[in-house]
């Protein structure tokens, strides 16, 4: 799983990261919120563990924005702000949980399960429509119970669109799925978008001109 982690305080975020890693998320910290809100922008996440007291703008501040421009990201609330008053803002922002601090990493291991119990976050296979399927883990798309493998990088392209809540430019698909060092040009991502469409269907995945692809949830 994709974690972004705005936690402003060096130990504790460094403690946060390391007990995330270890139970095998990806993990990208920032500290503070322009930082994260710049990476939000950019990067696709599968949660979202906020602090809310961090330089420049707040954490309530900043999911209110992500939800007004359609990120939809579920995310946790984790700070010592612990009125009610505070919880009561932290839900009307767009959190799916609120953490007051100090908490058990145990604490945090459960209601991070729960959220992906109830919204299928991290799950193997993703439903596309009612009869296909795309299993991330084994880089395939199974239709109406055939097996069509992908490369490693079309499921990359797949996944990075699917949970992508905007348009996505083939700048953006370049820096996020090949390294810096890779020379990749627009022809060879119009190569992949195509192939991945003659599977799952031309309406799937949207291009608009000049700007990029977006997967048709």
């Amino acid at each position: 799983m994709k974690i972004l982690l705005l936690e402003d305080d060096l130990i504790l975020n460094e403690i946060l990261q390391e007990h995330l890693e270890s139970q095998n998320n990806t993990v990208t910290t920032t500290f503070n919120a322009k930082e994260a809100q710049d990476l939000l922008y950019k990067n696709s996440f599968d949660l979202l563990l906020l602090d809310v007291n961090v330089p420049y703008f707040d954490g309530f501040t900043l999911l209110k924005e992500l939800r007004e421009n359609s990120i939809s990201t579920p995310a946790i609330f984790i700070t010592s702000l612990n009125m009610i008053e505070d919880m009561q803002k932290g839900f009307e922002s767009g959190a799916q949980d609120y953490i007051k601090k100090p908490f058990l990493l145990k604490e945090l291991d459960l209601r991070i399960n729960n959220l992906k119990k109830l919204l299928n976050i991290d799950k193997k296979l993703y439903k596309i429509e009612e009869d296909i399927e795309f299993d991330k883990e084994n880089l395939q798309i199974i239709k109406n119970n055939n097996y069509f493998s992908l490369s490693k990088k079309e499921s990359e392209i797949l996944n990075y669109l699917i949970n992508s809540e905007k348009t996505v430019s083939i700048e953006e698909l370049i820096n996020n799925i090949w390294a810096y060092e890779d020379s990749i040009d627009a022809s060879t991502i119009r190569t992949y978008i195509k192939s991945l469409r003659k599977i799952i269907g031309e309406d799937k995945i949207l291009n608009t001109r000049g700007v990029g692809y977006r997967f048709n949830k």
